[in-house]
């Protein structure tokens, strides 16, 4: 049996809305962009939504918003995809990476205070000269387990900084400070801006696309003006209404607007986005109770004040407890039809991160030592109870056959003998 690492799961509804779509002759930002825009914004919570082309394309724009300007800093998780820090490098900012929390491998607010002093002190590293104003957070949802985003507001607020989070993972999801407290969905007001990932490997996909949320108009209508060449009226405005013809460019914008067709397909996901995350709860939990018997890994993270949104299912091995490392275990699950994937490589580990910051493996001990043990399994809402099984026995069927001490065992007798 071959399980993929992840399968889209697209209905009768998309179809139809993209059919739809199709015949109306309007095929970029219009009608269908804007139901979608309303609809997810109404699911989080949140008072306003722009859809764009990708969630980088969201946390450009934020920045941008948010008046991030060439020289200052955005604290960063090294332990994230390209998009989180390079979104920063776009205007000519430095981001500064910071460590992730052992458990939860989300970013570590305590390290993130530590680079806030060496900032002020100027020296975090060779790559930022001097002292450096940092003036912005990006924390990131891994895998869409969510932060307490109630301690990074307070966190963000000592230090003066706004806070636009990276919610490709977390959708939906939510988080509430302990037992007695309401639940805040992702994307609620917790952040200046949130921004959301439509990927095709994402909780919903709209092929390629993204949101931002925020409670502030000023943000809202910046990045929508930015989103499509800074122009004072999007072509939606200008083509449908008679006295809408002209137009002013107000500033030197992108070209980052999301079309009919991906918000038609949105529509759908969006409709089914609670039931395709119980699904993939279910997968979770199923692995949670069948793989905890085996000493070689570590599961996941739960927490009863989250609802996880379970975009990544990442365990850890425990090599000391392995006769084979990360490379060969993953090979090993491929070979018996297992599709893997791992988040991620550190940034400060990537060559441009190395060699333009000079960031060194000791400023970030967790994420260093850690990444090397992670893996991450399938987990999607399509995902058949064969399929499950068959991840769960193949990864029981490795542990087994390369435990550590089993393997020395049989040395010791080879050399006996």
């Amino acid at each position: 049996m071959k399980v993929p690492f992840f399968r889209c799961e697209l209905g009768d509804e998309e179809i139809s809305e993209v059919a739809d779509t199709l015949r109306s002759g309007w095929l970029t930002t219009g009608p269908k962009v804007r139901r979608f825009e309303a609809a997810f914004a109404e699911s989080v919570g949140a008072r306003h939504a722009v859809a764009v082309a990708s969630g980088t394309a969201a946390l450009h724009l934020a920045a941008e918003a948010l008046g991030l300007e060439a020289g200052q800093a955005v604290l960063v998780p090294t332990l994230t995809f390209a998009a989180t820090a390079e979104v920063v490098r776009y205007l000519n900012a430095y981001p500064v990476l910071v460590d992730c929390d052992p458990e939860t491998l989300n970013l570590d607010l305590e390290d993130a205070e530590r680079k806030l002093r060496r900032a002020q002190q100027g020296r975090l590293c060779p790559g930022i000269p001097g002292p450096v104003r940092i003036v912005g957070i990006i924390p990131v949802h891994v895998g869409g387990l969510m932060l307490d985003m109630d301690r990074v507001r307070g966190f963000a607020a000592r230090w003066g900084l706004w806070v636009s989070e990276d919610a490709a993972h977390a959708f939906p999801a939510a988080y509430r400070a302990n037992s007695t407290a309401a639940w805040r969905r992702c994307g609620e007001d917790s952040s200046d801006v949130t921004c959301f990932s439509f990927y095709p490997n994402k909780t919903i996909t709209t092929g390629e696309g993204g949101m931002a949320v925020t409670a502030r108009p000023e943000i809202a209508e910046r990045m929508r003006t930015m989103s499509l060449h800074g122009l004072s009226a999007d072509a939606w405005g200008r083509y449908e209404a008679v006295d809408r013809w002209d137009y002013r460019i107000i500033a030197p914008g992108f070209k980052y607007n999301l079309t009919d067709i991906a918000g038609a397909i949105g529509i759908g996901q969006l409709n089914r986005a609670g039931a395709m995350r119980l699904a993939r709860e279910r997968v979770a939990l199923q692995y949670l109770e069948k793989l905890s018997g085996l000493d070689e890994i570590e599961l996941p993270p739960t927490n009863e004040d989250r609802i996880h949104s379970w975009h990544l299912f990442a365990l850890r091995l425990r090599l000391e407890r392995l006769a084979i490392d990360r490379r060969e275990f993953i090979r090993q699950l491929g070979a018996l039809g297992v599709g893997t994937s791992v988040h991620w490589r550190p940034l400060h580990l990537h060559p441009y991160y190395e060699q333009q910051y000079a960031w060194r493996r000791a400023d970030f001990p967790v994420a260093s030592a850690v990444w090397e043990r992670l893996i991450s399994l399938p987990v999607f809402s399509s995902m058949r109870q064969e399929e499950t099984d068959h991840v769960v026995g193949s990864i029981e069927k490795l542990c087994l056959l390369h435990r550590a001490d089993r393997s020395l065992a049989v040395a010791a007798q080879a050399a006996g003998a």
